[in-house]
């Protein structure tokens, strides 16, 4: 019952984020098929999902391919009404259901402007007026949707797919350090502590080189979400452990924390772990 989901890099690939929280947020079983951006690895990819055309696509366990996250948040809330993806309460419901139609579709000049990158925090990216005019827009729907459904955290109640299209726009706030109202940015600093997100970050901050089509000329400042615990990479196999907290796997790459040694079997494992050790309860249980 496990389905297919195709993403970019995760660093940058923002309808990729959408799509993994509507799996990994839902606790929704799911195999990752990862392709870089610019090189010919995704369209490759792609024809083995037609007639998707872009990450991500989902293929459905019995074999249904669905492209676009609204396609993919509605046919997985159909399937799955038990995980919460859409609200409970109609009116939430509802709500949420406008606020990721507007992100679907809408605050192209925020998205034009400030293309996400979970790899750094700018101190400021001169945002033009039609960026601002975006900024606006949300500060009045989230408000709205709270208003509506009398939520407190999230916008329509518990944690559900609106928030879910709106991470990528939290992090572009993060990113490109946008000036938004505390209300606003109390919202962003949600999605920075969520542990699916923090995942996904971690993963994407050791996936791959950077993509130069994200650069910036900005000065840098320190990424504004939670403090990673401190951990590195170390050479050798000794550990605490003599398996992968996540594969069970034997170990053959090692960080070290507090003093202490833990091993992974292999590099990618070791160094999302290094990435923010908080991030991954697995690890955390070693621990």
């Amino acid at each position: 019952m496990t389905y297919d989901l195709v993403i970019g890099d995760r660093a940058y690939s923002s309808w990729s984020l959408r799509g993994w929280l509507l799996f990994d947020a839902f606790d929704l079983p799911v195999k990752l098929h990862v392709a870089r951006l610019y090189t010919d690895e995704l369209p490759r990819l792609l024809k083995q999902f037609h007639p998707g055309k872009t990450a991500p696509t989902m293929r459905t366990p019995d074999g249904v391919v669905v492209p676009e996250t609204i396609a993919i948040a509605e046919e997985l809330a159909s399937r799955h009404p038990e995980a919460g993806i859409w609200p409970a309460d109609p009116k939430a419901r509802a709500v949420a259901r406008v606020l990721a139609a507007e992100m679907h579709a809408g605050f192209t000049a925020l998205r034009s402007h400030c293309p996400m990158n979970l790899r750094v925090s700018y101190e400021d990216c001169a945002p033009p007026q039609a960026v601002l005019d975006d900024l606006a827009r949300l500060e009045v729907i989230w408000d709205w949707a709270r208003a509506e459904t009398g939520a407190k955290v999230w916008l329509a109640g518990d944690y559900s797919a609106a928030d879910a299209f709106f991470a990528p726009v939290a992090t572009r706030i993060a990113t490109y350090n946008l000036s938004v109202s505390d209300r606003a940015m109390d919202y962003v600093q949600a999605h920075l502590a969520h542990p699916s997100f923090r995942r996904w970050r971690a993963m994407g901050l050791v996936n791959g080189a950077d993509q130069e089509f994200y650069r910036r000329p900005y000065s840098r400042r320190p990424w504004p979400g939670p403090v990673p615990m401190a951990a590195r990479a170390v050479e050798g196999v000794a550990a605490e452990n003599t398996t992968c907290p996540y594969s069970g796997r034997p170990v053959t790459h090692v960080l070290e924390m507090e003093g202490r040694r833990f091993g992974f079997c292999n590099a990618f494992c070791r160094d999302k772990t290094v990435a923010d050790p908080e991030a991954w309860p697995a690890f955390m249980a070693l621990v």
